[in-house]
């Protein structure tokens, strides 16, 4: 089991240069909730896929089992009332890193985060936004895809009680 470190940061507009950057569309349905685990399914593209993260927060460990068509379909219905989908922008920063810019559609339309994922919780710590990102909203479960996929938007979101 591989350890994901991330922080996560909300975005009060899109960036006027966004759709210029690379992107792709991703549906993700979650089959398992807790509160310290989560297994969901990831469709991007040809790549399907399940996932099961433990933890909570910045670090968590998180395994990747690629699946082939014909599994995900079979276990894609289990995910019913619990998906996302949003397409990723891929947005190149300094020092090698990337910022994945989620804009998500559907029930979930209108909100827009950003994610970084880091080599050490080191790296993360000392990581200084670029000023175009918004409050920084790592850890707080009210913001995770799950909490999306289940319950709709944050308090006081544009998506709050969708």
């Amino acid at each position: 089991m591989a350890a994901e470190i991330e922080r996560k940061f909300l975005l009060d507009a899109e960036p006027d240069w966004l759709r210029d950057c690379e992107s792709k569309d991703i549906e993700q349905g979650y089959l398992v909730v807790g509160e310290q685990d989560e297994v969901r399914l990831r469709r991007s593209g040809d790549d399907r896929r399940m996932t099961v993260k433990i933890g909570h927060g910045m670090s968590r460990d998180e395994t990747e089992i690629d699946l082939t068509g014909e599994q995900f379909e079979e276990l894609w219905p289990l995910t019913e009332n619990r998906r996302v989908s949003k397409t990723r922008y891929l947005v190149p920063l300094e020092n090698d890193l990337t910022a994945e810019v989620d804009i998500y559609s559907g029930e979930h339309d209108g909100f827009l985060v950003v994610e970084v994922e880091f080599e050490s919780e080191d790296e993360s710590n000392a990581f200084e936004p670029p000023t175009w990102f918004g409050r920084d909203v790592t850890g707080l479960r009210e913001y995770a895809n799950q909490r999306l996929a289940i319950e709709g938007g944050p308090p006081g979101s544009p998506i709050a009680g969708k």
